[in-house]
């Protein structure tokens, strides 16, 4: 608590503030805005920082800065708490960059700190929990990090999406602030394309998933002014996956198959590239081109029930054709691996406009919001 008095004493702690008080808002469930704490605004900040008679937090002993932050990071493991360790990085650049050092990745620390997180793989032993908020009259889709296992609070904002009729097809735009959706807004970070038919889906990022891939030939490759998530590299719309839903045209009961291949971030590295552990990392099956295969489980009918169950854990209490477990078999031959299945995401109802995403490693928040984002909508030549 001192520590935020103090930072809040400086004079050019005005912008710091702004942010701050933006996220008080949203964690009291009113203002659904994001804070903007993307890397453009902390340079902002921190440029504002430096240039004032304030200068002196940044010229403490790098020993004492790295401690003081390290604890910041130990004590504040939750949101909303965890907002303190975004207000290190608000100070200025070198506590920003000290800021960088000490928070991992979340594949590592399994926290979400900054909008980069959105981007890197969850955790590997155990899912992120979250919510989806559906909005039909608007056509729009709210992401939540879930500070509960209940159902009714609506956690940690992290993405939005809406759905647009373009022709023949569906697009929906995806991000990080709920009230401007657009692909020329500053917190556009990727899109979600269907067909006509609504089986087949390309997932687009606004950021170059590798040095030199190529943004998507199309009409909208435009530069945007994606800027939230990292502001050096090119903004486009960059293929990054695809979901494909199975065609049943012999119309036989059972749920929807689905078939995902996808270009996963690496999940090697922390926040600061220093390499995790191989015994810690479980490969799933890839392609070739080093894409990750991911299937739907197949439920099993139960008898007594006359349905077909999946085991969501408590996780998912509705029934709906919309319910789904995405599995990635484990390569035998790595350390670690049985070859057995393993739950990378599910996704469930729990009621009329919300629904529940567990995801973990490999896929982002990112790409897992995307995929849940294809289940919405009649499929008729699936089901």
């Amino acid at each position: 608590m001192s520590l935020r008095k103090a930072l809040l004493s400086r004079k050019f702690s005005k912008s710091f503030r702004e942010l701050k008080f933006r996220d008080d808002d949203q964690a009291r469930g009113g203002d659904r805005r994001v804070a903007a704490r993307d890397s453009a605004e902390l340079d902002r900040v921190a440029d504002y920082a430096d240039s004032s008679s304030s200068s002196s937090w940044s010229t403490m002993l790098p020993e004492l800065l790295g401690e003081i932050i390290q604890r910041v990071e130990n004590s504040e493991d939750k949101w909303p708490n965890r907002q303190n360790v975004v207000a290190c990085a608000c100070v200025c650049k070198r506590w920003r960059d000290i800021t960088k050092q000490i928070v991992r990745s979340p594949s590592y620390s399994g926290k979400i700190t900054f909008p980069s997180c959105l981007k890197q793989p969850g955790p590997c032993d155990f899912p992120h929990q979250c919510l989806i908020k559906r909005n039909k009259k608007t056509s729009t889709f709210y992401l939540y990090l879930a500070f509960t296992t209940s159902f009714t609070d609506k956690g940690k904002f992290l993405l939005a999406a809406r759905r647009y009729r373009r022709g023949s097809h569906t697009e929906y735009i995806i991000s990080l602030d709920a009230d401007d959706i657009s692909q020329g807004s500053n917190a556009y970070v990727g899109k979600l394309s269907s067909d006509f038919l609504g089986t087949n889906f390309t997932i687009y990022d606004s950021q170059p998933p590798h040095t030199g891939a190529k943004p998507a030939s199309s009409r909208s490759t435009r530069r945007f002014a994606s800027k939230q998530i990292s502001p050096q590299v090119p903004a486009g719309n960059f293929e990054v996956g695809q979901v494909s839903y199975k065609f049943n045209l012999l119309k036989s009961r059972g749920p929807r198959r689905m078939v995902c291949p996808l270009n996963c971030p690496p999940s090697g590295e922390t926040a600061i590239g220093k390499p995790l552990e191989k015994s810690k990392m479980k490969k799933p099956e890839s392609t070739s081109s080093g894409y990750t295969i991911l299937r739907n489980k197949a439920p099993r009918w139960h008898d007594q029930l006359q349905c077909w169950c999946l085991n969501f854990h408590g996780r998912v209490t509705v029934a709906s054709v919309k319910n789904f477990q995405l599995v990635a078999t484990v390569d035998p031959s790595q350390p670690g691996g049985k070859g057995d299945e393993e739950t990378v995401l599910q996704f469930g109802k729990v009621g009329d406009d919300t629904f529940t995403m567990d995801y973990r490693q490999p896929l982002s928040a990112f790409q897992a919001f995307a995929i849940c984002l294809t289940s919405f909508g009649t499929k008729l030549a699936c089901e």
